[in-house]
C-alpha cells in the first residue's frame, strides 16, 4: 500500500496540471465566498429599512458556526475543478501508456485501481483542507461574538469531504470509459453544469422528485442550502436537513457502483 502511496504521490506531484488547478481551486473556493460575503455587506451595511429587515432576518451567515455550512454550500460548486486533475489523472495514463507499464512492472490490475482509488483520496483531502483553511478565516473574521461555538457544525466538513470524493469519483469513471481526456472533461462539465440541474428541475414536478437519486444529486444534498437561505421556505429546508442522513447512505451505494463499475471496466478491457 505505502509503495502504490508513493508512486502515486510521485506521478501527482511532478504534473504540472495539477497544482495549477489546485492553486485555482485555492483562489476559486474564497473567492466565490468573499463574492457572497462582499454583497451580504453591502446590502446589510445600508442605513435603510430594507438593511435592517435583512440583517434581522438572515443573521450573519458567514460567522461561527454556521459558516461551515454556507462556506460549504458555495464551495461545493466549484467541484468541477479538482474534476478536472482527477480525469487527466486516468486519461493520462492511456495517452502516455503509463497503466501499461504498471502492469509489466509488476502490478495487478487490483493495484492499479487502487492506486487510482488513492489518488481521488489525496485531491479530495487536499481540496477539503482548502475548504476548511478558507472556512476558518472567513469565519474568524466575521465572528463578533467572543462565545459564539465555533465548532457546532463541524459535521459540514465531513460531509463537504464526503461529497467531493463522490463527485470526483464519477468523473474518474467517465475519465476511464472515455479515455480522452479532452471528450471527458467535455462530457463531465456540461453534465454537471447543463444536464443534470435540467434533469433534477424537471423530475421535481414531473417525477415526484426522482432527480434526487441522480449520479451527482444524491451527494450535492448532503449540502443543502444555508440557513439564511433556508428562512425563505422553512418546511423545505427542514425537509432538506432531514435528507442528509438517507443521502449519505444514497452516496455509499453511489461510491460502491462507481467503483465497482470502474473495477468490471479496467479487468475486462485490453490495455
Amino acid at each position: 500500500m505505502l509503495n502504490l502511496i508513493k508512486t502515486e504521490w510521485l506521478k501527482i506531484k511532478n504534473y504540472p496540471a495539477f497544482w495549477w488547478i489546485i492553486c485555482i481551486t485555492a483562489l476559486s473556493y474564497p473567492g466565490i465566498n468573499y463574492s457572497f460575503l462582499s454583497i451580504y455587506h453591502n446590502i446589510t451595511a445600508k442605513q435603510s429599512m430594507q438593511g435592517r429587515i435583512v440583517k434581522a432576518l438572515v443573521g450573519n451567515p458567514f460567522s461561527f458556526p454556521e459558516a461551515w455550512h454556507t462556506v460549504a454550500y458555495f464551495s461545493s460548486m466549484f467541484i468541477f475543478i479538482p474534476a478536472i486533475v482527477v480525469i487527466m489523472l486516468i486519461t493520462n495514463e492511456y495517452t502516455y501508456k503509463t497503466n501499461r507499464q504498471n502492469i509489466i512492472d509488476g502490478w495487478s490490475r487490483q493495484q492499479f485501481m487502487w492506486s487510482k482509488f488513492i489518488s481521488v483520496v489525496i485531491i479530495t483531502l487536499i481540496v477539503s483542507v482548502i475548504y476548511f483553511i478558507v472556512t476558518l478565516i472567513i469565519g474568524a473574521t466575521n465572528t463578533d461574538g467572543v462565545n459564539v461555538s465555533k465548532w457546532d457544525q463541524l459535521q459540514y466538513v465531513l460531509l463537504f469531504a464526503y461529497q467531493t470524493f463522490a463527485q470526483l469519483s464519477i468523473a474518474f469513471l467517465i475519465g476511464l470509459l472515455v479515455r480522452k481526456s479532452f471528450i471527458a472533461l467535455s462530457i463531465f462539465i456540461f453534465y454537471f453544469l447543463i444536464l443534470e440541474p435540467i434533469l433534477v428541475g424537471v423530475l421535481k414536478f414531473k417525477a415526484h422528485d426522482a432527480g434526487r437519486y441522480l449520479p451527482l444529486e444524491i451527494s450535492d444534498r448532503l449540502i443543502p442550502v444555508p440557513a439564511f437561505l433556508g428562512k425563505m421556505d422553512a418546511e423545505t429546508y427542514k425537509v432538506s436537513l432531514a435528507a442528509i442522513q438517507p443521502h449519505v447512505f444514497y452516496t455509499l451505494i453511489g461510491l460502491a457502483i462507481t467503483w465497482g463499475l470502474s473495477l468490471f471496466v479496467y479487468m475486462r478491457r485490453d490495455l
